[in-house]
């Protein structure tokens, strides 16, 4: 299940980012880091908010959904962690990449470096108290059944039931 989220994710964000933007012109890619956050951050504050949470928010349920596509509710950590930010971060260079073939769309470094912290937060967030919960469920369904008689049944707990 999260394997088929992952990719109706990636399918939307694939058709909001690749779609061809009209303009009189086209600004030159940002490859200095930082550039466009510290543009941002000059606009008014609801608007810096706007555009710096939407670079957040548009990879950030990767950071969920590819530890889902995995299943392992016992995997360690800090390995998940940097799977999940490696992939966000390589999915990202992917699109700004797809994106300069597209009329009207531009590199820039900064969408690079949000979209992966979105990855990041989302996954710290979410995935251990998920995690945790998958393994305290885990373990009672292993425990024996007490009272009622029956016979313990064992499941293979994951990320997605």
């Amino acid at each position: 299940m999260g394997l088929i989220l992952a990719a109706v994710h990636l399918t939307l964000v694939g058709w909001l980012l690749l779609r061809p933007q009209y303009v009189a012109w086209v600004d030159a890619p940002n490859l200095r880091p930082l550039a466009t956050i510290h543009a941002d951050l000059a606009l008014p504050p609801l608007d810096a908010a706007r555009e710096l949470g939407a670079g957040l928010v548009l990879l950030a349920p990767l950071g969920v959904l590819l530890p889902m596509a995995g299943g392992r509710a016992r995997a360690s950590g800090p390995g998940s962690f940097a799977r999940t930010v490696f992939a966000g971060l390589m999915i990202s260079l992917a699109l700004e990449f797809m994106q300069t073939g597209v009329p009207g769309q531009i590199f820039d470094v900064d969408a690079l470096l949000l979209n992966t912290a979105g990855v990041a937060l989302a996954h710290l967030a979410v995935v251990p108290a998920a995690r945790a919960w998958l393994r305290r469920r885990g373990e009672r369904v292993a425990a024996p059944a007490g009272s009622q008689g029956r016979t313990p049944r064992i499941h293979r707990v994951g990320i997605a039931p």
